[in-house]
């Protein structure tokens, strides 16, 4: 009987971990966004003449960032543990 109820108890805390994961992936595109837009505004205001060319490149690092944060959330859905 001990056993089955250890069990359960593991799996119920191998599914909460997985969510725990990607809650602690997610920290990682989000600080990398938050440096993209800094760092991008700081540069347009140092040259206004470009700001096209800065703010293409704001948007295209803004989609990687932002495409591992999609990824962290497939991954699960794709390798249930």
């Amino acid at each position: 009987m001990a056993v089955m109820e250890t069990l359960a108890a593991t799996a119920g805390i191998k599914g909460n971990l997985g969510s725990i994961g990607y809650g602690l992936a997610a920290v990682g595109p989000g600080i990398g966004i938050g440096y993209i837009f800094g760092n991008g505004v700081q540069a347009m205001a140092r040259q206004p003449e470009a700001v096209g060319l800065i703010r293409q490149n704001m948007i295209l690092g803004f989609a990687f960032c932002e495409a591992l944060a999609l990824i962290g959330i497939v991954l699960p859905f794709v390798y249930p543990s």
